[in-house]
C-alpha cells in the first residue's frame, strides 16, 4: 500500500516550453514556402523549348512595374501545375500564405527592375490578385467550414461605398511618458486592432502610466485604399419564393473602383469573419452572443461577366471579331437582316422592328461651339391594342442593348426614374442615388405601361428626354446628372382597345411629351383572315418546337453578335449628313410644312400637317442611325429616303389618323365643331324610339353641304355609344336613347 500517500507532482505548462522550437519550425516553413513562391514567379514559363517560351509572371511584373501599376494577377492553375502542394497551401490557408506570395512578388520585382532610376531605390509593395477556373459556389453554400478558405462566388454588385483609407501600419504614443511605438502591423480586412491596455516602457522613478494610455498618431501611419461592396446572388440562382441573399465584400488597393453597382461579377476571395458591434438589447441586460461573428469576403480577384443584362458588352473587340463585324456591315442587306434578327419569335411588324433597330444604334450626338448639345438618341413610342407583343419587344431590347433598364409605368415613381436624395445609413449625411434613367446612361430605358404613369411622374422625364440631363435641387444638393439614353415606351389607348371613332380621345398624353418622341407607332390588331392564319401558325410553331429559337431564318444574326455589333457601332461610328441629303431633306421638310398637294395625295384629308423642328431633327437622327448600321461615315440620300419613309409610316400616319389631335394642332378645330353640329341636328331629327332609313338621313345631310365622311363618322360614334341601332338588314336606324 506504500506510495498511496505520495502523490506525484503533475503540472501542466500553460505557456508551453515547446513554443521556441515550434516558432523556429514555423519560420523555417514560411521561408521555404516563400522561396517556392519566388521560384514559381521567376521560373514559370509558357510555351515549349522548340517554339520558344516566355517567362509569364516575370515579364508581367516588369511590364506592370515600369507602367507604375504595382500588381500582378496569378492563375491558380499555373501555380498548381508548377507545385501542387503550394497551390493547396494557398487554398487552405490563404490569409497566411498570400502575404508570403506578395513578399515573393516584391523580391522578384526588385530583381527584374534593377537598376532603378534615382529617387526610386526602394521597391514598392506588389499586390497579388488571384484568378481561377474552378467551379464557383453560391452565397448560400458558404458555411462555417469555408471560413478563412479561398472561395469563388458569382453575383451582382448592388452598392459600393466611396474609397476610404485604412491603416496597415500604425504608430502609437503613450499619454503618460510620451514613448512612441512605431510600425505596428495591422491585420488586413475588417477585423480591426485592439490597442495595448498598459504602457510597457520601464518607468524608473516616474509616475505609473494610466491604463489604456495609447493614442494613434495619424500622420505617421501607412495607409492603403479600401472599399466595401455589397454582393447579391444572381437572380437565376435564387430558389422559388425566397429573397436573394447578400454578402459584404472588402476590396483594397488596386481592386478598388473596378466595378460599379449593376455589374455581374465573379469574386475570388477569402471568406473571413469580423466582430459584430453588440446591439444593446432593450430590457434584457445580458448581451447575447459573445462569440458570434459576421461573415464577409476579403476580395483577392474580380472577374467581370459580360453575358446577361446590365453593363457588359462594352468590352474591347479583338481584331478578328472586328473584321467579322466589318464584313457584316459590308453585306448588302445588313439593315433588313438586323431588323429581322430583333425578336425573331415575334411575327410581323417589320417597320416597327426597323425603327427599333434605328433606336438601338442611335444617331450622332453633336456638341455645338457655344457649349449646347443636340441629342443623338432616338425615342420611340408604341401605342396599341393589347396582345400585339409590345412588352415582349421591350424585354428583347433590354437584353440586346449594351445597357438596358426595364421599368413598368405603375411601379416607378418620378424619383425612381430620375434621381433621389436619401440619407446614408453610415455617415448620416445626404447622398444621391441615380434612378433608372441615370443608370441607363449610354443605353436604352424601356418603360412599359406608359399610359398608367401618374401625370407628375411623366413630367419628370421631359428634361431627360430632350436635354438629356437631370437637374436636382433637393436637401442642399444641387447638381446635374447625365442621362444620355433612348426611351422606348409602350402604352395602351384610353379605352383599352383602339377606337377609330374616338380618334383623338384614344390618347391622353400631353402634346409636350408626344413631340419629344421621334417616332410614334400605332399598332392595331386588325382582323384579316390571311394574316391571322400566318400568325397562328407562327405561334403554334414557337410553342411546339424548342428549335425555333436556335434555327431562325437563314441569314439572321445571333444575339451575341448583335450585342457586339451594336456596342461596336455605337463606340466607333458617328456619321453626319451629306450636303445633297441635307438639301433633299430641307426641301421635303418645307413640302411637309407647306402641305403641298403631292405630299398629301395619299391622305386626302387636310392640306397641312404642322410638323415641328423637333421632327426634322428626328428624321436627321434616323438617317444617321441607318448610316451607322452600315458603319458609313456619311448618311447619303438613300438613308434620308428610308428615314422619311419610316417617319411617314409612324408619326405621320398617327397624325393623319386623327389620333394625335392637339399635338401641335394635328386635327383642326372646325372638324370637331362640324361633328358636334351634325350630332345635335341628328338628335333633333328623330326622337327616341323612332325609325328612319339610313339612306335618307345621309341624303338629307349631304344636301346641307356636310361631307359624307363626317356623317358616317357621327353615325358610327352614336352606335358605339349605344344610342342608335341597326334594324332590317342594316337599312333602318332605330334610336334607343
Amino acid at each position: 500500500m506504500s506510495g498511496f500517500d505520495d502523490p506525484g507532482v503533475y503540472y501542466s505548462d500553460s505557456f508551453g516550453g515547446g513554443e521556441a522550437q515550434a516558432g523556429e519550425e514555423g519560420n523555417l516553413k514560411r521561408t521555404q514556402i516563400k522561396k517556392r513562391f519566388r521560384e514559381f514567379l521567376r521560373q514559370f514559363r509558357v510555351g515549349t523549348d522548340r517554339t520558344g517560351f516566355t517567362y509569364k509572371y516575370r515579364d508581367e511584373l516588369k511590364r506592370r512595374y515600369t507602367l507604375g501599376e504595382y500588381w500582378v494577377e496569378v492563375e491558380m492553375e499555373d501555380l498548381a501545375s508548377f507545385d501542387e502542394d503550394l497551390s493547396d497551401c494557398l487554398y487552405k490557408v490563404p490569409s497566411e500564405n498570400l502575404p508570403l506570395l506578395e513578399e515573393a512578388a516584391q523580391e522578384v520585382a526588385d530583381e527584374v527592375t534593377r537598376p532603378r532610376p534615382a529617387g526610386e531605390e526602394n521597391v514598392q509593395d506588389i499586390q497579388v490578385m488571384l484568378k481561377s477556373d474552378a467551379h464557383s459556389a453560391t452565397i448560400r453554400n458558404l458555411k462555417s467550414e469555408q471560413v478563412s478558405r479561398l472561395v469563388k462566388v458569382p453575383g451582382i454588385i448592388i452598392s459600393a461605398t466611396a474609397v476610404r483609407a485604412k491603416a496597415t501600419r500604425v504608430c502609437l504614443q503613450c499619454r503618460g511618458c510620451r514613448s512612441v511605438l512605431s510600425n505596428i502591423p495591422l491585420p488586413p480586412g475588417l477585423q480591426g486592432y485592439a490597442l495595448p491596455r498598459k504602457c510597457n516602457a520601464d518607468q524608473a522613478g516616474r509616475v505609473k502610466c494610466p491604463i489604456d494610455p495609447y493614442f494613434i498618431i495619424p500622420d505617421r501611419c501607412m495607409c492603403v485604399d479600401f472599399q466595401t461592396l455589397r454582393l447579391q446572388e444572381s437572380p437565376d440562382a435564387v430558389p422559388h419564393g425566397e429573397m436573394p441573399r447578400h454578402l459584404q465584400l472588402y476590396c483594397d488597393r488596386y481592386l478598388c473602383d473596378r466595378v460599379v453597382p449593376g455589374n455581374r461579377v465573379t469574386i475570388m476571395g477569402i471568406y473571413s469573419i469580423k466582430k459584430v458591434a453588440a446591439v444593446k438589447a432593450r430590457g434584457r441586460e445580458k448581451s447575447a452572443g459573445v462569440g458570434i461573428r459576421a461573415s464577409y469576403l476579403r476580395v483577392v480577384g474580380i472577374h467581370m461577366d459580360t453575358d446577361g443584362a446590365g453593363r457588359g458588352a462594352t468590352s474591347s473587340v479583338s481584331p478578328l471579331e472586328e473584321e467579322e463585324l466589318r464584313n457584316l456591315a459590308a453585306s448588302p442587306n445588313v439593315y433588313g437582316s438586323l431588323a429581322r434578327s430583333l425578336a425573331p419569335s415575334i411575327y410581323g411588324s417589320e417597320d416597327l422592328k426597323k425603327a427599333i433597330a434605328c433606336l438601338l444604334f442611335g444617331g450622332s450626338r453633336k456638341r455645338l461651339p457655344d457649349g449646347l448639345t443636340r441629342r443623338g438618341d432616338i425615342n420611340l413610342l408604341m401605342l396599341g391594342d393589347p396582345g400585339t407583343a409590345k412588352s415582349q419587344l421591350l424585354k428583347f431590347v433590354e437584353r440586346c442593348s449594351p445597357i438596358g433598364v426595364y421599368t413598368s409605368g405603375k411601379g416607378s415613381s418620378a424619383a425612381g426614374l430620375t434621381a433621389s436624395v436619401m440619407r446614408d445609413p453610415v455617415t448620416r449625411g445626404f447622398i444621391m442615388e441615380g434612378g433608372a434613367m441615370v443608370l441607363a446612361d449610354g443605353g436604352v430605358v424601356c418603360i412599359d405601361e406608359f399610359d398608367k404613369m401618374r401625370e407628375d411622374d411623366r413630367v419628370a422625364i421631359h428634361e431627360a428626354m430632350e436635354q438629356q440631363t437631370i437637374s436636382i435641387a433637393k436637401a442642399g444638393i444641387t447638381t446635374t446628372l447625365n442621362s444620355r439614353c433612348s426611351v422606348l415606351a409602350a402604352a395602351n389607348s384610353v379605352f383599352g382597345r383602339w377606337d377609330d371613332t374616338k380618334g383623338e380621345d384614344n390618347i391622353d398624353f400631353m402634346p409636350t411629351i408626344l413631340s419629344r418622341f421621334d417616332m410614334i407607332f400605332i399598332i392595331k390588331d386588325q382582323h384579316d383572315h390571311e394574316r391571322d392564319m400566318t400568325l397562328a401558325r407562327h405561334v403554334m410553331n414557337v410553342h411546339l418546337s424548342a428549335l425555333t429559337q436556335t434555327e431562325g431564318v437563314e441569314g439572321e444574326i445571333s444575339l451575341a453578335t448583335l450585342k457586339k455589333y451594336i456596342a461596336y457601332a455605337r463606340m466607333k461610328c458617328g456619321p453626319r449628313l451629306s450636303a445633297a441629303a441635307a438639301e433633299k431633306l430641307k426641301n421635303r421638310y418645307v413640302v411637309m410644312r407647306s402641305g403641298a398637294r403631292d405630299h398629301e395625295r395619299e391622305s386626302d384629308k387636310r392640306a397641312s400637317i404642322p410638323i415641328t423642328v423637333r421632327h426634322l431633327e428626328a428624321v436627321v437622327r434616323i438617317s444617321e442611325s441607318l448610316a451607322k448600321m452600315k458603319l458609313q461615315p456619311v448618311a447619303g440620300e438613300e438613308e434620308v429616303d428610308e428615314a422619311l419613309r419610316l417617319f411617314q409610316v409612324s408619326t405621320l400616319d398617327a397624325a393623319l389618323s386623327g389620333s394625335l389631335s392637339g399635338v401641335e394642332g394635328f386635327t383642326t378645330q372646325e372638324d370637331q365643331e362640324m361633328i358636334s353640329r351634325i350630332e345635335k341636328q341628328m338628335k333633333r331629327r328623330f326622337a327616341i324610339g323612332s325609325q328612319v332609313s339610313e339612306h335618307s338621313i345621309v341624303q338629307d345631310f349631304t344636301k346641307q353641304k356636310y361631307p359624307e365622311q363626317a356623317i358616317y363618322k357621327v353615325l358610327h360614334l352614336m352606335m358605339r355609344r349605344g344610342e342608335l341601332q341597326h334594324r332590317m338588314q342594316r337599312k333602318v336606324l332605330y334610336r334607343v336613347k
